[in-house]
């Protein structure tokens, strides 16, 4: 079979069953994980499909959410959740660490918690950048395309810069969190340098509060059970099972 018309079944596969995994993909076109999983990389990028952790999701599945708020939108949103999720994890910082944190409005928020400390820092956030040399600490920023809409460094070769690194703690944002897609952001240069930093770290920690539960964005970064999720409520007891859940509590 060429790669169109392959391309095209399973294009025509999701519109009729609106997820699939990997797994079934290679079951019904008879055809190797490694083929399908370019399929579906191809696939998203042409704005055919969504691609998600282990499998696609069709354009029409109606748990997907691409929208994404600017950072001005974001900063008043769920901002006392933030805060207390913010200061939770300032306080899991230590000396020897050597940390990433990601961009994102929680992740910035937990710069204002961090007391005086030794450890050193590397960010792709500007605005985190900014006010971490501002509080005196050793900063790195990672370089790469800017996205306007988060004012994030994102793409290839932030992903690369990143690689070289080996932290001992990350702190992540994320726009969905689902039993079924793990972790998820909207962009897939974004969820690139998102997965290259959880592999490089030795603690990954994601910073969310709990109204993204059960939402799903256009492109996985992470497992559930490779990160532990810092969150100011108590999800279902399906998420309990699959990671490992921080409550930050008044």
């Amino acid at each position: 079979m060429l790669s169109e018309e392959r391309r095209n079944e399973i294009v025509n596969y999701l519109e009729k069953h609106s997820t699939a995994t990997v797994q079934e993909l290679v079951d019904v076109l008879d055809s190797s994980a490694a083929t399908i999983r370019r399929d579906l990389s191809a696939l998203h990028e042409d704005n055919r499909i969504v691609k998600v952790f282990g499998g696609a999701t069709s354009l029409s599945f109606k748990e997907i959410n691409a929208f994404e708020p600017s950072v001005a939108e974001k900063a008043v949103m769920n901002t006392e959740e933030k805060r207390l999720i913010a200061e939770y994890a300032a306080s899991l910082i230590r000396d020897d660490d050597f940390i990433y944190i990601d961009s994102g409005t929680t992740t910035l928020a937990l710069i204002d918690f961090i007391g005086s400390t030794k450890a050193s820092f590397v960010t792709n956030g500007i605005a985190h950048a900014q006010r971490l040399i501002e509080k005196g600490l050793p900063t790195t920023i990672v370089g790469g395309i800017i996205k306007p809409v988060t004012e994030a460094v994102i793409g290839a070769h932030c992903a690369e810069e990143l690689s070289k690194f080996h932290f001992t703690k990350a702190f992540m944002g994320t726009n969905g969190i689902s039993v079924k897609a793990g972790f998820s952001t909207p962009e897939l240069e974004e969820a690139l340098v998102k997965t290259t930093a959880v592999k490089h770290s030795l603690d990954t920690y994601v910073l969310s509060d709990s109204s993204k539960f059960d939402s799903i964005s256009p492109v996985s970064f992470a497992k559930l059970e490779d990160c532990i999720l810092i969150t100011d409520k108590m999800p279902d007891k399906k998420y309990k099972d699959l990671t490992t859940i921080k409550i930050a509590k008044k």
